[in-house]
């Protein structure tokens, strides 16, 4: 039994000799732990990573991992809509969308901007037609990011009346409508809507655009107003008969009876238009003119970005030229 025990304490020194024999503990296999070997190369030799890309916080822009030219996207908490940067001017932040995105849109064209006449330049601005409510713009601007003019979208009148000051009111666009928006200074004192009548207003003003000369023709005005026995002033049917569409009777004929002159005085412009057919079906129109009110141009001849914001300062749309 001695003789087993120190048979196996001879085992132990042996292998301890060995031990020390090939470093003992400064052998570097003692400093390592378990490891795992290295995957099997794929197909193509190389192996499988996960990108390496930072991610800023607090930032609304958000880096795409693995794009090589810088794209981004927008992120809105506020409506989780995405705009992507190629949509962008370069160099230019599109800002926090507006909830009005792709309900209202500008009509990407300035007219006249190389015209130095404000009252010729002017965007157009309109509401999607299927848009689920109207759209009170008064409040909102009209921003250059290459300049930094800014001028802010003024009340309005929905029926202006000729002579007379006002009374002005936020404007509001129903689906479908839109916005001439002119920044030069309006020829009638005022911000409107474009109505039946409205052609009259070109008599004595001009307007950039033109305004529509789709009034009453004077002659059914005549039949219509006059009476029944206009038929017995023929004077006036020819006289009527020679006036164009929203044209105000300026040099009337001495020969023409006193009912005829009246009728032409009272009837054949602007406000008595508006007397007449305030109440019709087809009279308001479904254009807006706003004027900003500025005498030295908004936009630049090139190089310009326009951009529209809402209310709150949000972007609703913007472009380039």
């Amino acid at each position: 039994m001695e003789h087993d025990a120190w048979f196996f304490i001879g085992i132990f020194v042996f292998i301890f000799v060995i031990w020390i024999a090939v470093g003992g503990p400064m052998h570097p296999i003692s400093f390592t732990g378990p490891s795992l070997s290295q995957p099997s190369p794929l197909g193509n030799g190389t192996y499988l990573q996960l990108p390496k890309a930072s991610f800023g916080i607090g930032s609304s822009i958000v880096s795409l991992p693995g794009s090589s030219n810088g794209e981004s996207v927008q992120n809105n908490s506020q409506n989780n809509t995405k705009t992507s940067a190629s949509t962008i001017p370069n160099g230019t932040v599109f800002g926090l969308s507006s909830p009005y995105q792709n309900i209202v849109s500008v009509n990407h064209y300035v007219s006249s901007a190389s015209s130095s006449n404000p009252s010729s330049e002017y965007v157009e601005m309109s509401i999607a037609q299927n848009a689920s409510a109207p759209v009170n713009i008064t409040g909102w601007i009209l921003e250059s990011e290459a300049t930094y003019n800014a001028e802010i979208i003024p009340k309005g009148t929905e029926v202006p009346a000729s002579g007379v000051v006002n009374a002005a009111e936020d404007i509001v666009l129903q689906p479908g409508e839109r916005a001439i928006i002119i920044s030069g200074e309006s020829p009638v004192g005022a911000s409107f809507r474009e109505n039946k009548c409205i052609g009259y207003f070109s008599t004595f003003q001009k307007f950039s655009p033109s305004l529509p000369q789709n009034c009453p023709s004077a002659s059914n005005e005549l039949s219509s107003i006059y009476g029944a026995s206009y038929i017995h002033d023929p004077d006036c049917i020819d006289y009527v008969n020679t006036l164009p569409r929203c044209q105000i009777a300026l040099a009337q004929s001495t020969n023409l009876s006193d009912t005829c002159q009246s009728f032409l005085i009272k009837y054949l412009n602007y406000n008595g238009c508006v007397a007449a057919h305030k109440n019709d079906a087809d009279f308001d129109g479904n254009t807006w003119r706003i004027y900003l009110g500025r005498t030295d141009p908004m936009w630049r001849i090139k190089h310009e970005i326009v951009k529209i914001l809402d209310d709150r300062g949000k972007t609703v749309d913007m472009f380039s030229y």
